[in-house]
């Protein structure tokens, strides 16, 4: 690859909770990856803007609020609008196994549970990237 794998990380919603997607960017850091934190309180928009202006591989967002089944079908929708086909759609957080597979289902790539072993997401993001990025 020319370039570092590019991530967003994204809080969406009114969750206040990021000690576990700042864990997961500075892992991702290390793995030599370029992360991008949108910081708290991002909007669906708000995400899939600073997607495509960061010009990213792979988006990850970190939910605990419950409002998963919301927030990812709009990124999905938002994504596919704006013509972003390739770019993973992942994340993480308080999700039960039945919602995972719906959302797996629309799109959205591998969903992490808390607990994670982290060399798993680095894992999970370099292969998509490799097999379905071209830079």
């Amino acid at each position: 690859m020319k370039r570092p794998i590019r991530v967003l990380v994204a809080k969406v919603g009114l969750d206040g909770h990021d000690r576990g997607a700042k864990v997961i960017a500075s892992f991702l850091r290390d793995a030599g990856m370029e992360v991008i934190y949108t910081g708290l309180r991002q909007t669906p928009e708000m995400v899939v803007n600073a997607a495509l202006q960061e010009d990213v591989d792979v988006i990850g967002v970190s939910i605990l609020s419950g409002a998963h089944m919301t927030v990812f079908p709009k990124i999905m929708n938002m994504m596919k609008e704006k013509g972003l086909k390739d770019v993973l759609l992942t994340g993480g957080g308080i999700i039960p196994d039945a919602d995972m597979k719906k959302l797996n289902e629309i799109g959205v790539g591998k969903l992490f549970p808390p607990g994670t072993d982290t060399k798993n997401i680095v894992e999970y993001v370099s292969s998509y990237v490799k097999e379905h990025r071209k830079f």
